[in-house]
């Protein structure tokens, strides 16, 4: 393993053991004094790491296991030579290292045997039970011979699709992959870069969500080495020059060490050397190099009170770089890495980076999901209520992994977004406004938040309130907000049908999840009538003209030649109860009896003029609707005015504020009765939450 994973647990230095280099481990193991064809220690140095974790282990089925995957794969060799036996071995002893349970070192021992000898599921199943062949047939790898090219994605879904129900299939395959880096100088260099680049696309980040620091440190600097051999040796031989420039890690580490045993904080020090990849970011970041840029100082502690009591002593004794103090013990990670991390500056102003965590906090921060042991194993003896093994191991990324990966059918579409999904490498928590919370990757948008919670049903999103805003459904999220999502009301249908307009083709600009871009690119395939830009905007019918008695429709007690219009403030319509007065011009406004211009008028002395309706059915009538922007919404708007019989006279739309747009429609209408019917039409239009009669406010 990397130097970065090479501290004991507590456990072990309370034992006596000393550190284990894996790599010397496995080579004396594989390697040792008996023949290669026998290699009868091998199981023994397993046994013996496994024991160190579970004192208690049952090792009478490893031993099975060992003879079962021996005389299996007897006669089979490696690329390099080394018997086939070497490789199960090798892969077995990494887990037993991290703390692996038995039943994982039993599957890791057989993990290949049915995918390389006569060996079969059933057998396995027969002779370890259905939990072991589980894990087997998990990594087993499917047959090029029936899926072509699609071989790999399909092996990696099958994979995935096995680990949401047992999270150790995945355990056991980043230690294989961890050995196949380990032994790849044999192989060809086009296929050495082929396989450390899905290693990089893929494994690296699963070992990092799994919390698997260990393996995937040092799968980080073996694809390194292959990827990037040009950087690797320049940060090789920026190692081994080490700057020497101001104190060492070594200094610093005793003057804690003793700042703490004076505080009488119980506490070990432990210098970790960073790794090959972490040397090469911090010097592309910090330029050149001091000594205590080399590593970092872990602080290991018995309880999570301990933790804070060494923080404290810390920022006393020194003097903190405040911008690089973060609590991961309060909010821990998604992948369960808990710690603290401060920097502090000596006295010479070097500034070393220092981890606090307790001994249980460092074997999870090492061994991730594998120091869990058995996550289904039952509390208590109790099986969960629901029948179902509940897995607490199983993070709101891995759900939503297993959720898209069921709508990419085609192996391309899922071997490029699982990439895509796995180079986010953070999560947010945001809440909806009914409850609950939604796990995301940081850069989501209302768009993502709105298929999480709804799947299909978000293609009728109209609208998203944040922290109780209003916002565009193009808005990102942050950490800790809360949305509301809000959707149209029936059916989501393709353009030019009865239902909502469903997404557009600029929401797959605001998707970050594979989940919300594959439901929205199924549902714009499907309706490629969404896809065409009308050549305009529908015509609004013929204006009528304004100002004619006729039009107005109402019966004034005024001179014959007197011109009657209805007012533009509150558009009356029959059978509204009206009233007029007399205006500059000699003309009569009609009024409706609630408008406000109505009291204005009283209180300037001018005398009501009585007003009835006339026999006429037409109208006219000025409304407002109040929507959220959308694409298309002028058009729905429209086709709805025009089904309703209404003529459109004039209309207007205001530029967007806060992601409102107000419509400002005068419409003719055959009959005063259909006006409450096209209030009705508007409001069904998705995006528009109010239609109202025009009406001016009071004056102030």
């Amino acid at each position: 393993m990397s130097a970065e994973a090479t501290s004991p647990g507590a456990r072990s230095r309370r034992r006596g053991r000393t550190s284990i280099d894996l790599r010397r481990l496995g080579r004396a193991a594989l390697l040792g004094p008996a023949s290669r064809d026998r290699l009868p220690d091998a199981i023994g140095h397993v046994a013996d790491a496994h024991r160190a974790h579970h004192p208690d282990a049952d090792l009478l089925v490893l031993g099975k296991a060992y003879v079962l995957a021996e005389m299996s794969h007897r006669g089979q060799f490696r690329k390099s030579g080394e018997p086939y036996i070497t490789h199960p071995l090798a892969v077995t002893l990494i887990l037993a290292e991290l703390g692996a349970e038995t039943t994982t070192l039993t599957a890791s021992l057989l993990h290949d045997t049915v995918e390389d000898t006569d060996v079969t599921l059933d057998q396995v199943r027969a002779e370890f039970g259905d939990e072991v062949c589980y894990l087997v047939d998990g990594v087993t790898k499917l047959e090029k011979v029936d899926y072509g090219a699609a071989a790999e994605p399909e092996t990696f879904r099958k994979m995935l699709v096995a680990t949401g129900n047992d999270v150790r299939v995945m355990s056991i395959k980043l230690a294989d992959r961890l050995h196949n880096m380990r032994t790849l100088g044999v192989m060809r260099p086009e296929k050495q870069a082929r396989i450390a680049k899905v290693t990089h696309d893929v494994l690296i980040p699963l070992a990092e969500r799994l919390g698997v620091q260990a393996l995937k440190t040092e799968l980080e600097d073996l694809v390194f080495a292959i990827l990037q051999p040009e950087e690797y040796e320049r940060t090789r031989a920026v190692i081994a020059d080490r700057a020497t420039t101001g104190p060492s890690l070594d200094t610093i580490a005793v003057d804690v060490r003793r700042t703490l045993r004076e505080a009488d904080i119980s506490a070990e020090v432990v210098i970790r050397p960073r790794h090959f990849v972490s040397v090469h970011r911090a010097r592309l970041k910090r330029g050149e190099m001091r000594g205590t840029d080399f590593g970092r100082l872990l602080v290991l502690v018995g309880e999570d009170a301990d933790c804070y009591a060494v923080l404290g002593e810390l920022h006393t004794c020194f003097t903190p770089v405040i911008s690089e103090f973060k609590d991961f013990i309060a909010a821990p990670k998604y992948n369960l890495y808990q710690s603290l991390h401060t920097a502090v500056a000596g006295l010479d102003g070097a500034v070393v980076e220092v981890l606090i965590r307790t001994h249980q906090m460092h074997r999870v921060a090492e061994a991730g999901v594998v120091a869990l042991g058995n996550p289904y194993t039952p509390v208590d003896g109790a099986e969960p209520a629901d029948g179902e093994r509940a897995d607490p191991t199983r993070p709101g990324w891995l759900s939503r992994l297993l959720a898209w990966q069921e709508s990419a059918t085609d192996p391309d579409t899922f071997w490029t977004t699982l990439r895509a999904d796995l180079a986010q490498d953070r999560e947010i928590s945001v809440f909806p406004a009914d409850g609950g919370m939604l796990g995301l990757p940081a850069g989501a948008t209302c768009v993502d938040a709105a298929y999480a919670q709804y799947g299909d049903g978000a293609h009728g999103c109209i609208g998203a309130r944040v922290n109780g805003r209003l916002a565009t459904l193009s808005t990102v999220l942050v950490d800790g907000d809360t949305v509301q999502l809000l959707l149209a009301q029936g059916p989501v249908q393709a353009p030019g049908d009865t239902g909502g307009p469903g997404p557009s083709p600029e929401w797959l600009d605001h998707a970050r999840t594979p989940a919300a871009r594959i439901a929205i690119a199924g549902w714009l395939a499907a309706n490629p009538e969404s896809l065409k830009v009308p050549e305009s905007e529908p015509r609004a019918p013929g204006a009528v003209a304004a100002g004619r008695r006729g039009v107005a429709n109402v019966v004034v007690d005024v001179p014959e030649d007197a011109t009657v219009r209805l007012a533009g403030c509150c558009t009356p319509v029959p059978p509204d109860d009206v009233t007029g007065f007399m205006v500059r011009g000699g003309a009569v406004t009609v009024h409706r009896a609630e408008c406000s211009a109505v009291g204005r008028m009283a209180a300037l002395g001018r005398s009501p003029v009585a007003v009835s309706w006339g026999d006429e059915a037409e109208c006219r009538v000025t409304l407002y609707a109040e929507s959220f922007g959308r694409p298309r919404l002028l058009a729905d708007l429209t086709e709805a005015i025009a089904t309703a019989g209404a003529a459109i006279v004039s209309a207007n739309v205001e530029p967007p504020s806060e992601q409102r747009v107000r419509h400002t429609y005068t419409l003719q209408l055959p009959d005063a009765a259909g006006l409450a019917g096209l209030m009705r039409a508007m409001r069904d239009v998705p995006g528009v939450f109010d239609v109202r009669r025009a009406q001016h406010e009071p004056a102030s």
